[in-house]
């Protein structure tokens, strides 16, 4: 995923994308408390990055329509 295929998605895409998002971040920092070798590092690394381009383009997004 990144930043130019999310400007392309509405304001519902990505509030549902960010939430797709928490929701894995929520699994992998559960199935990390169980068994730690389970879940490699990067995955929550990638989770976390989309995490941010998803609320970056929403911010952006946010402060068009207040200009």
């Amino acid at each position: 995923m990144n930043a130019s295929e999310l400007r392309g998605k509405s304001a519902n895409e990505l509030r549902e994308e960010l939430i797709a998002l928490r929701r894995e971040q929520f699994n992998l920092r559960m199935q990390q408390g169980i068994n730690p070798d389970a879940v490699r590092g990067d995955q929550v690394s990638k989770v976390r990055r989309n995490i941010a381009r998803v609320k970056t383009v929403m911010n952006e997004i946010r402060g068009g329509e207040q200009s």
